[in-house]
């Protein structure tokens, strides 16, 4: 319907042009991880300040979603305090792309939050 083809070309134009792509030097912490199932690789780096993700940016290469969803969360991300990180999970992510993720396309959409919650948590687990 059309709300599907509303979100397909949100998808796609954060895919054309992410936000918060590249690399932050300095940065207090990063973590790379990938998706072997779709070749997804994602990195993040990452400054703190007050409590705060104060800035990031998401490096990698992969499939639309993948990189569409490091963008649009990169959005939310950037500002909140470091305590809310742990407790995002695969439904946050979903909720932003507004899309329904096939389950063969969850962990490309996820990659996004494994990498930041690799950076400030340390646990690499895949977000539930």
């Amino acid at each position: 319907g059309l709300m599907d083809a509303l979100y397909r070309d949100y998808i796609l134009e954060h895919y054309k042009n992410p936000r918060n792509f590249g690399t932050l030097e300095p940065h207090d912490l990063e973590w790379h991880d990938h998706n072997p199932l779709c070749g997804d690789e994602l990195g993040v780096h990452v400054v703190v300040e007050d409590g705060r993700v104060k800035d990031l940016r998401f490096h990698g290469q992969g499939c639309a979603i993948s990189q569409a969803a490091a963008s649009i969360t990169s959005e939310e991300l950037i500002g909140m305090p470091m305590s809310e990180v742990p407790g995002l999970d695969a439904e946050w992510v979903i909720d932003q792309l507004g899309i329904d993720i096939s389950p063969t396309r969850r962990k490309c959409a996820l990659l996004g939050l494994k990498v930041m919650r690799g950076a400030t948590t340390g646990d690499a687990s895949w977000p539930e």
